[in-house]
């Protein structure tokens, strides 16, 4: 999925410690071998409240009686708990899950699906991709073209990866397969394709499968939003909170659509709950942005000096991002970047490298990268906008000229401080044309 999870930090490793030093039952003789050291990290109690948790612990209680069938139900039940608590752990979790599978003689599909997913959740692409390839070249079911596809659009392997949806969608036409592929469409600029399509993906939605509808009808409401349909945008909104409450996405989303409405107040209140159940880099720079427009400067520096202390730590490419925009630290900016470069090299995360490059004044180089950033044909304002400025530094008044206007058609999915960056240029350029 899109809204993927920040990068594990180190916590997320001593979490893990933590659980194994909590846990009330003695291993079996054999739990102290090598090969089912996996097998102890997943059976450690966790202690929470919510349901889930107790599913958990039911299921861990079953394969501690020697059910080991029951590892696969387990390992998912932990990629479940961390898509409701946006905590990557969990998926360390879901991989340790494959692994103790495997090391009691589960090598087969089953094992290598609960892998890929936990390996692409945890950007682990290269890794993900070679699981996800001896997948499919196992059996052919439609999850197992999902999670391929997912691993290969990631790493900016577009056309491999749609046609790894479509053979998803000719096994399976439901929310998933649907989902993906107006990923796709909007990807490689068919906004009404994309909207068409996750229309689709939503009227097949089901309590039953709560999270993933929320996630549909959110990537919906950014379709909608960008369309400069606002109010379906908001209905779109609060048709996932709906189906899963307190879902921090599309309390980020409304959020964004308030912002474009110019109700920054109401905005705060949407984002400031979204930031405090997933304070990634990407929701707090749109809270600390939403302050800043009421007055509260104070509250915003806050808010930005918590992205600068943890923000490398959970999600390398949007730091890098706030970095170049707020022309702080540059360097660390590019070297964010250049690293997350190394795992996937998508439209996105080319862009990620160009503005940092050429807010480095490197701009040779940036012009390189935001080239390959626009190579897709997506229509993204951000894109968009960085391009026009690294087109403006390079002197190309013409392209410069032509991006900003890009942007500026689409400006409500820019966040304030990238449209006051939007409005600075486009003068800047007027004014140069104008000498």
């Amino acid at each position: 999925m899109t809204n993927k999870l920040g990068l594990v930090a180190v916590g997320a490793l001593l979490l893990l410690f933590a659980l194994i030093a909590s846990r009330k039952t003695v291993p079996r003789a054999e739990d102290s071998s090598p090969k089912s050291a996996a097998c102890r990290f997943v059976l450690a109690s966790l202690h929470g409240n919510e349901p889930i948790d107790e599913e958990i612990a039911q299921q861990q209680a079953l394969v501690r009686n020697g059910s080991t069938s029951g590892l696969e139900r387990l390992g998912w039940m932990f990629v479940k708990k961390a898509r409701l608590t946006f905590d990557a752990s969990y998926y360390i979790l879901a991989e340790q899950c494959a692994q103790c599978m495997e090391a009691n003689g589960a090598k087969g599909p089953d094992t290598l699906l609960l892998n890929a997913h936990a390996l692409q959740s945890l950007h682990r692409f290269h890794e993900a991709e070679a699981v996800a390839r001896e997948l499919v070249s196992t059996r052919e079911r439609p999850f197992d073209y999902g999670v391929l596809g997912d691993v290969l659009v990631d790493q900016g392997k577009v056309r491999e990866g749609a046609a790894a949806y479509q053979k998803m969608i000719d096994l399976r036409p439901d929310l998933q397969s649907y989902a993906r592929a107006a990923h796709v469409r909007w990807l490689t600029g068919d906004l009404n394709g994309a909207i068409e399509l996750m229309k689709l993906a939503v009227s097949g939605s089901s309590p039953n499968d709560a999270e993933a509808a929320a996630w549909a009808y959110t990537r919906l409401s950014l379709y909608q939003l960008q369309q400069g349909a606002t109010k379906q945008a908001l209905e779109s909104c609060s048709a996932g909170l709906a189906l899963q409450a307190q879902y921090a996405p599309a309390l980020l989303a409304r959020g964004r659509i308030l912002l474009a409405l110019h109700r920054p107040a109401d905005a705060v209140v949407e984002l400031e709950h979204a930031a405090k159940l997933n304070p990634l880099p990407e929701y707090q720079w749109a809270l600390a942005d939403a302050l800043a427009l009421t007055g509260d400067r104070d509250r915003a520096k806050q808010i930005e000096s918590q992205i600068i202390e943890r923000g490398a730590k959970e999600d390398q490419r949007a730091m890098s991002l706030f970095l170049a925009t707020r022309n702080e630290n540059i360097e660390q900016a590019v070297h964010l970047a250049q690293h997350e470069f190394t795992s996937r090299a998508d439209v996105f995360t080319h862009d990620a490298l160009a503005w940092a490059l050429a807010v480095a004044g490197r701009t040779t180089q940036a012009q390189l990268h935001a080239t390959q950033a626009l190579s897709e044909g997506t229509i993204d304002a951000r894109l968009f906008l960085h391009a026009g400025i690294i087109a403006a530094l390079n002197n190309d008044v013409t392209q410069a000229k032509r991006r900003l206007q890009q942007a500026s058609v689409i400006q409500q999915m820019l966040l304030p401080s990238e449209r006051a960056q939007l409005e600075a240029w486009r003068q800047k350029i007027g004014t140069k044309q104008k000498e």
